[in-house]
């Protein structure tokens, strides 16, 4: 049995079907996704269902614009001028698929591998972040939440207050990229790396980092590109830039690829 982790889809489902024929996964293989199943590409209806439909045979954790779809399905936000996640609210399994998609994971670990969406502030180990995403999950994804994890304070502290650390804990799962010395969560760089501000760095090579235990499988960051080191696994290789659509086996490290989206 093998594992393959595969990349940011975001609604670009005959890359997704491309990089399924590609692999042949056979039945009793898993497939992990990193999260933002939805959004930007133009056929997230189609992913869903897919993914809906596999059963246990797909673990997927929540990214930022399946978080942001959660938002606009419940109205606590309204859908922005570019998205592309229309099919969805219009569909007539709407509710079901939005029920399903809440229902996954912030972070999902076996053994030596945990997937993440973006990232793991510095100050977290591994179990530390389990721990934080299961209180998350437990409280349902509250509307209160979904429209204040984006106004979350910067830094973690142990003293924050509840609504607080959730918040934070769900803007780091779903939009880490980098962080300041200290350890504080940057909220707006999103280029590459080597374009990154004076005084910041990727959350991975902060030097207090108490998750190198594991290593992280994540997507995300775009313009980060496709990074596999012994400690992470980042698998956003820009599929809905034009880039192409990623799939490491997790067991032996071979990667597949396909295409992007023609832009």
């Amino acid at each position: 049995m093998a594992t393959y982790a595969i990349g940011d889809v975001q609604g670009c489902w005959d890359n997704l079907r491309a990089l399924l024929d590609q692999i042949r996964p056979a039945a009793e293989d898993r497939l992990w996704l990193t999260g933002d199943l939805v959004n930007r590409g133009p056929r997230s209806l189609e992913v869903l269902r897919w993914a809906r439909d596999q059963g246990d045979r797909v673990t997927t954790v929540l990214g930022n614009h399946d978080l942001h779809l959660l938002s606009c399905a419940r109205g606590v936000r309204k859908p922005r001028k570019h998205d592309t996640f229309q099919d969805v609210l219009d569909a007539p399994d709407r509710d079901e698929l939005v029920g399903w998609l809440a229902q996954r994971p912030l972070v999902h670990r076996e053994k030596s591998c945990l997937m993440v969406h973006a990232g793991l502030l510095p100050p977290w180990s591994a179990a530390d972040a389990e721990a934080i995403a299961r209180d998350i999950e437990a409280t349902g994804l509250p509307d209160s939440l979904l429209g204040s994890w984006r106004k979350a304070p910067r830094r973690w502290r142990d003293d924050l207050e509840p609504d607080d650390r959730r918040a934070l804990a769900l803007a780091a799962f779903a939009t880490l990229r980098c962080v300041d010395h200290e350890g504080a969560m940057d909220r707006d760089f999103d280029g590459p790396p080597a374009e990154m501000p004076p005084g910041l760095l990727p959350w991975f090579d902060h030097p207090e980092r108490r998750s190198r235990e594991v290593r992280i499988v994540c997507g995300h960051w775009a313009a980060l590109g496709l990074v596999i080191r012994p400690d992470l696994a980042a698998l956003d290789s820009g599929c809905v830039w034009g880039g192409s659509l990623t799939a490491l086996r997790l067991e032996d490290g071979v990667t597949f690829q396909v295409p992007g989206l023609d832009r």
